[in-house]
């Protein structure tokens, strides 16, 4: 469920139509709703509250805006951040230290060091080499660090290849056969306290299937840690469930993914960990753009938006669909190409799709945008980095500013040598 419905023929965010926030702000632009996030936000927190212990890590990589961590945080949500900048977005929102849990195959020693000084709650080590260093650091810095081993299940989440992590072949995490062995080796190194595990399989899960079977995994892979002496507090299950795209599509429930939980842990005797991203945010947010000009086709004609594949990359990384609808439809309707104005053959949001009748000018939206929309956008093709909004019932506020070329070309230097 979320706030954009249509009132009197036109799209509203909440009780704000869009057409009002575009002509203000102007377009492509990303809009959120505060009631969407705060109601997804609580719904999986609840849901989980059967579990006995339990903490809940927003993936910041999904929507990192500073508004909609602040709002994450003040329902008691934590943090997964996966780049010493994200850490940096995560503790400027007020979520505390201790809430922080730090991922992520490539943390430098820097980040590291960083973390460590910020007080962060716990590192999720991806390989035994990233444990020793950390514990070196720790050691050097008079501290120790609370961490868990990110351990590969090697499980097929049935996702889209580019999103799956929890393969043999993905670079994630250590091999399951190899993981007690090395659990050991690191509980033993000053500087580094050892307190549990962690497993993340892929994104945008549409079965509870593969999640059961790497979470079955991991406890027989805990109780072989404990048997042999090992110390096991926290079990990080990570994130990964989907939400429906498309319109009609059905997914599992946060309850739904509850009761399989408490299922499958029972008896571990530990705090359950979790790193939600797209469930929390996907369907909190949509993209709204104007349709330059409508070019006829071959078979159906293009509709060529000013948004493009650096405002929202997901359709040309992964042929992701996002719902396309106009703010004030007609009726009518067209087959179309919707593409946008970027240089490359992939700058395509879909193709032959049956859509809302459009016309030059019009103002339309891609839908469940809120998780990897803006947090992936770029400037190629020199073109402005997108702006945010968030909307809270009658009243809006821009979140992040439109960052125009113009301001990009100003940080660029001309070295003295070819003036």
């Amino acid at each position: 469920m979320d706030h954009f419905a249509f009132k009197d023929g036109v799209l509203h965010a909440e009780d704000v139509p869009l057409p009002a926030i575009a002509a203000a702000v102007g377009t492509p632009v990303y809009v959120y709703s505060r009631a969407t996030l705060t109601r997804h936000a609580r719904v999986f927190r609840d849901a989980l509250s059967i579990l006995p212990s339990v903490h809940i890590a927003f993936a910041v990589k999904a929507n990192p805006n500073l508004a909609v961590l602040k709002l994450l945080a003040r329902e008691g949500y934590g943090a997964d951040v996966v780049s010493g900048g994200e850490m940096d977005r995560a503790l400027a929102a007020g979520i505390p230290a201790a809430g922080v849990v730090f991922s992520g195959v490539g943390k430098t020693a820097g980040e590291m060091r960083r973390a460590l000084a910020a007080g962060i709650g716990q590192f999720n080590l991806e390989s035994e080499e990233e444990g020793i260093e950390l514990a070196a650091l720790a050691a050097q810095s008079g501290t120790t660090a609370a961490a868990a081993l990110r351990v590969n299940p090697d499980v097929d989440a049935g996702t889209n290849a580019k999103i799956s992590t929890g393969k043999a072949e993905n670079k994630f995490g250590v091999p399951y056969d190899r993981a007690a062995a090395m659990y050991a080796r690191l509980s033993a190194l000053p500087g580094l306290r050892m307190r549990g595990l962690a497993v993340h399989i892929g994104s945008q899960l549409a079965r509870l299937e593969p999640l059961e079977s790497a979470f079955s995994r991991m406890g027989d892979l805990m109780r072989t840690i404990r048997n042999a002496g090992g110390t096991i507090t926290h079990m990080d299950l990570g994130g990964g469930i989907g939400v429906p795209y498309k319109a009609g599509e059905v997914f599992p429930s946060p309850a739904d993914y509850a009761v399989m939980v408490a299922r499958v842990t029972a008896g571990w005797d530990v705090t359950l960990m979790f790193e939600p991203g797209r469930v929390i945010a996907g369907n909190s947010g949509v993209l709204a753009t104007r349709v330059i000009r409508v070019k006829p086709g071959v078979s159906c004609p293009f509709v060529v938006v000013d948004a493009a594949m650096n405002d929202l990359a997901r359709p040309a990384l992964y042929d992701a669909w996002h719902d396309f609808v106009a703010a004030q439809p007609s009726g009518a309707r067209m087959a179309a190409n919707i593409v946008g104005p970027i240089c490359e053959s992939s700058d395509t949001f879909a193709m032959g799709r049956d859509i809302d009748a459009v016309s030059p000018g019009d103002l339309a939206v891609f839908r469940t945008a809120g998780a990897y929309g803006a947090t992936m956008a770029n400037t190629y093709n020199s073109r402005a980095l997108v702006p945010e909004v968030m909307v809270d019932g009658d009243k809006w506020a821009l979140v992040a500013d439109r960052i125009d070329p113009a301001t990009i070309l100003a940080a660029e230097r001309v070295p003295d040598w070819l003036e």
